[in-house]
């Protein structure tokens, strides 16, 4: 109805019911309903939910059938790990990709009927040669390996191939769809963490129009990485995770991973916060952030995310003890001291507004 609507040339509201559900005075009969909810409307006690444009949904659905195959060669993955596991090969310990070349050659040699680890083990390749010794012990088990399971592990290589040469041809026409979306791809690929890939699919999901946010506080609670409040007037207690897009929770959870193990200012918070208060919550702190400097960036043409640098927290916690110091020593002296910053760059040199 919605989409039919809007073809016509109507400006339509999507708005959601929860938005309603505990205001006072909601009537029982359907006309009066209609006529409450249009009111509060007018009031401004519903707003509008985020709907993205016609080529946007079609974009959207191209980036979300490749998340959704990427995650499903995942499980393919997995299943073949788990497969080699049940025959006593724990060929995944030893080899970092298992569908890498060495992986696959020992994996064809499994299948033709091949069960001596003495013969297995040499067949690695590159740095996986370093490991041959390893390897022989992994593959001790390779005489629990049956027929059964080389038929099944005659599948398991087949689909991955084909999903990844679906997850191909799809990143192709991503390309074209969003070419003339080149300079917000640039902007969002500036920020540590961040790659093509998830440049493109937070762009399908949030389209290039940032006023349709407020502020990036906003696109962060839609996206599902909001701080949790745990407490509602006096009651106290913990509150459930806030439910949003999970396709841009799923690619803030990437983003805020891979910015960790980044030597910046944005990696060293996460690493600070992962030790305090446990990874998933560093990640969500980190998507948090990252989803507003994105709203930052894509709310300002041309702007590019620069780097405070690895050391910031270390300069601000030594501006602020000289700050202390040099306040105890004008007090001890008598003076009554009022601090004003001086509008400007940062006492150590950064410049505030690079930090978005």
């Amino acid at each position: 109805m919605f989409y039919r609507l809007e073809a016509e040339g109507f400006e339509c509201v999507l708005a959601d019911a929860k938005q309603v559900k505990h205001l006072p005075g909601r009537p029982e009969r359907d006309p009066s309903d209609s006529r409450w909810l249009a009111a509060c409307f007018e009031r401004g006690a519903v707003r509008s939910c985020f709907v993205p444009d016609p080529e946007f949904r079609i974009i959207r659905l191209h980036t979300r059938y490749r998340r959704d195959l990427t995650d499903e060669r995942t499980r393919e993955n997995n299943r073949t790990e788990k497969l080699l596991e049940s025959a006593a090969i724990k060929l995944s310990s030893v080899v970092t990709d298992l569908h890498g070349v060495t992986g696959r050659d020992i994996m064809e040699h499994l299948i033709a009927g091949e069960r001596n680890p003495k013969v297995l083990a040499p067949l690695a390749r590159a740095r996986a040669r370093r490991k041959i010794t390893e390897l022989e012990r992994a593959l001790d088990g390779a005489e629990f390996f049956t027929p059964a399971h080389a038929a099944l592990l005659t599948t398991m290589p087949a689909r991955i191939d084909r999903l990844t040469a679906d997850i191909a041809r799809l990143s192709g026409v991503i390309e074209q769809l969003l070419a003339p979306y080149e300079e917000q791809l640039q902007q969002a690929e500036s920020m540590p963490g961040w790659g093509r890939r998830a440049a493109q699919d937070t762009l399908a999901e949030t389209g290039p129009d940032m006023s349709r946010f407020p502020t990036g506080a906003h696109l962060s609670s839609w996206a599902g990485r909001a701080p949790q409040d745990h407490r509602s007037g006096t009651r106290k207690g913990r509150a459930k995770a806030k439910k949003g897009n999970r396709y841009l929770g799923a690619i803030t959870g990437e983003t805020a991973v891979a910015a960790g193990r980044t030597q910046t200012r944005e990696g060293v918070r996460h690493r600070r916060l992962a030790r305090r208060r446990g990874a998933a919550k560093a990640c969500v702190a980190t998507g948090n952030t990252q989803l507003k400097v994105y709203h930052k960036l894509l709310s300002n043409p041309g702007m590019r995310y620069e780097d405070l640098g690895p050391d910031y927290y270390e300069r601000q916690r030594d501006v602020r003890r000289q700050i202390a110091h040099h306040v105890g020593k004008l007090g001890s002296l008598g003076f009554e001291v009022t601090l004003c910053r001086i509008p400007g760059p940062e006492p150590d040199g950064t410049d505030p507004a690079r930090a978005a």
